[in-house]
């Protein structure tokens, strides 16, 4: 329903579960790429999708950060939607949303995408971040919210402005 034609997105997503990547990128309504850590790209069998899904990014290493953030720019470029976890990592906390990042933000205002806040619901209950390998069976939705326009404000101002956003709906 947000989601124009002829128009691609940084598109934001809470992050509290490993199911989140797998239920985001090829649920989103678009030709999208994601960000993920590089390592996730050993997994047997998984790691093969997830590579060509994401662009991946060692965070310990400052090249493959830059590296990682001119290669989204590419995707959004090529007119693809990013799909970013700007809380960095799981969020292992009983709030709804750990602070966010900057680099969506600053992604969003220097190519002027608007940003898509997303929320995804009980993918912790789904695969929670103390049990490995423990699927338990629940219904999980992912709800799109409208777009937040990045041009006129700095990267700060739509981080806190879409912070906000997702903070004021998931309550």
């Amino acid at each position: 329903k947000y989601f124009e034609k002829n128009k691609n997105y940084v598109v934001v997503c809470n992050h509290s579960s490993f199911m989140d990547i797998p239920i985001t990128t090829p649920f989103m309504p678009r030709p999208n790429k994601t960000i993920g850590k590089s390592t996730f790209a050993y997994i047997p069998l998984v790691g093969v999708f997830y590579s060509n899904g994401s662009i991946l990014i060692n965070r310990k290493s400052a090249k493959s950060r830059s590296d990682s953030y001119k290669k989204m720019k590419r995707v959004l470029a090529m007119g693809f939607d990013m799909v970013i976890y700007p809380e960095g990592t799981r969020n292992r906390t009983s709030e709804p949303l750990k602070p966010f990042y900057d680099g969506a933000f600053k992604l969003a205002t220097e190519t002027g995408k608007a940003v898509i806040p997303t929320l995804l619901f009980n993918t912790k209950k789904v695969l929670p971040a103390n049990k490995p390998f423990y699927l338990y069976p629940c219904k999980m939705a992912m709800h799109f919210l409208p777009p937040v326009e990045s041009t006129n404000i700095t990267a700060k101002e739509l981080k806190e402005k879409v912070f906000k956003t997702m903070w004021d709906y998931y309550e």
